[in-house]
């Protein structure tokens, strides 16, 4: 089938996140002005550069409680930081419980009996948990086309990794299985990988 976006898909579920995964999960991590941590999955989330080295994540949903966007952003707004923690199997339920609408408030490190650990470059909390962590200021937030859809970029200050993951001087994933994001409800998990030398 081909369908163009503007005419819809005709589908019971819009395909388009199916077809770009699997996706990584940024767990983004913040702390309003007022020193309230947050914790919120991101799965349109990825690296975008070397040197130095920078990430990006697309916030495309508000909260009511939130002037159009939602609170990673808000917070980011504020303070200029954030902190990416990379989701490990072992972490799927509680980053599950972190996705829900829960109100500003709210401490979502502690709704989900996640311990912190405190950054060492930013100001705000990283999982403690998580078996690396990007410490991140940012560098511009892009509004895109759509009423929601905002893009927030990020030069990484600190890198955080657990020595287990460490496996002769590279940082093995299979040592901790990352979660990804599929389509509508799905997830998978990085168990094997294999490589490839690039032609000369």
């Amino acid at each position: 089938m081909f369908y163009r976006p503007e005419d819809g898909h005709g589908l019971p579920h819009n395909p388009f996140n199916a077809i770009v995964t699997p996706r990584p999960i940024g767990w983004i991590s913040t702390r309003d002005s007022e020193g309230r941590d947050n914790l919120a999955p991101y799965s349109f989330f990825n690296a975008v550069a070397y040197v130095p080295p920078q990430v990006m994540f697309a916030s495309t949903s508000v909260k009511p409680d939130r002037d159009g966007t939602k609170d990673s952003v808000a917070n980011i707004r504020e303070t200029g930081v954030f902190c990416v923690n990379v989701v490990s199997e072992a972490l799927t339920d509680a980053m599950n419980r972190t996705s829900g609408p829960w109100g500003r408030e709210v401490d979502e490190f502690a709704d989900a009996a996640l311990e912190k650990a405190a950054c060492e470059t930013v100001d705000c909390a990283r999982v403690a948990a998580s078996p690396a962590a990007l410490e991140c200021r940012l560098t511009q937030i892009v509004q895109l086309p759509g009423e929601a859809n905002v893009v927030v970029f990020g030069e990484v200050t600190g890198v955080y990794m657990d020595d287990a993951c460490l496996n002769d001087g590279r940082f093995d994933v299979t040592r901790y299985n990352p979660l990804s994001r599929l389509g509508y409800m799905d997830y998978t998990v990085v168990r094997e990988t294999f490589s490839l030398q690039r032609p000369e």
